[in-house]
């Protein structure tokens, strides 16, 4: 069942630039989704460009829910050339609000049907779960 929390048109805007890398600068590297404060629309809170795993992570509040793209880039096992795969991040800590877990659960669908073509959906409730070593075995996995 859906929230019935619409997804803003700027999420699927910067969704379509990072996947088709149209910046007329550099390339977006991750994208972290919100809700606004009256938990109404879902809407773009931060656009990046590094390519620091560790800025990634550090941009997840500790104790507050959030989704998010990362386009990772990786070499897949015994060497033969670069992947990348479009990686989904449903960030639902343990401690966040029960409310705003609920919100955000209920939400996670509509804004993952907004996005097509994610290769891989990570659901984490801690910072094990989303570690880069785990995300990236997830994503060898789905080749």
């Amino acid at each position: 069942m859906s929230s019935g929390v619409p997804v803003n048109g700027d999420c699927i805007q910067s969704y379509q630039d990072l996947k088709l890398n149209t910046s007329k600068t550099e390339p977006k590297k991750y994208i972290i989704f919100n809700l606004n404060k009256d938990f109404t629309e879902i809407i773009v809170e931060k656009t990046s460009i590094s390519t620091k795993y560790e800025d990634f992570l550090a941009d997840l509040p500790e104790n507050e829910c959030r989704w998010a793209i990362y386009d990772l880039e990786f070499e897949k096992d015994g060497g033969d050339g670069k992947r990348k795969k479009i990686i989904f991040v449903s960030w639902v800590p343990d401690d966040a609000k029960i409310k705003q877990k609920m919100v955000f659960a209920s939400s996670r669908d509509a804004l993952k049907r907004a996005l097509v073509g994610i290769a891989v959906e990570v659901q984490a409730t801690d910072a094990s779960e989303i570690a880069y070593e785990t995300v990236l075995e997830k994503a060898k996995r789905t080749y």
